[in-house]
């Protein structure tokens, strides 16, 4: 991503990793915590959120991480119920806007409003929430596929799951290297893409 588009892909950036962590402070409040308003990350402040290796590894391989929110589940009425709300949140609301932006390009695109370098934009910010959307579910922690995994998991295999986030960022790496990683995620994005296609071809 480094080089003279890097500029294009900054608001879909910076839109996917605040649009995510606010998704998940605003239902964990909404489900009777308030620990992420306490720690300031009910917000939409992109500074808020920010993770500095997880923003780089966005721009450098087109998927990554931000600051988690930090949440309590013993606050919900029902903790795995919470724990499942709020971990899904995340993924959902980049999906929301991945598909808001495509339906944008499509209108725009038909009523031939906006320019070059505006149609470029909106298609990153297709492309990173898509993208923000699917890492995020990967089931290893502390990414939100992990905690969804373990709502379902019994208490010993949801431990022992757990325990692997020390291990986490280097698991991570041998994934992208080896590019078992993009085996994974890219028929999972372009199934996403082709989804989002037919929906805005019936809207537009």
């Amino acid at each position: 991503m480094f080089g003279p588009d890097m500029i294009f892909g900054i608001p879909g950036l910076l839109i996917a990793m605040t649009i995510h962590e606010y998704a998940h402070a605003r239902v964990a409040v909404a489900m009777g915590d308030f620990t992420p308003r306490l720690g300031g990350r009910l917000t939409l402040n992109p500074v808020a959120h920010i993770d500095p290796i997880g923003l780089l590894m966005l721009f450098v391989a087109q998927f990554g991480w931000a600051k988690p929110v930090m949440i309590n589940p013993r606050n919900f009425n029902d903790w795995r119920k919470g724990e499942l709300y709020v971990s899904l949140a995340g993924p959902a609301a980049n999906l929301l806007v991945a598909i808001s932006a495509a339906i944008l390009i499509g209108v725009s695109l038909k009523l031939h409003l906006g320019q070059p370098w505006l149609y470029h934009v909106l298609q990153l910010i297709v492309i990173y929430n898509i993208n923000f959307a699917v890492f995020n579910m990967i089931p290893l922690p502390p990414l939100d596929g992990s905690k969804v995994l373990m709502v379902f998991l019994p208490g010993e295999w949801a431990y022992k799951l757990a325990g692997l986030e020390r291990y986490s960022f280097l698991i991570l790496i041998a994934l992208v290297f080896t590019n078992v990683l993009g085996v994974i995620m890219h028929p999972i994005q372009r199934g996403l893409m082709e989804i989002m296609s037919t929906i805005v071809s019936f809207i537009v």
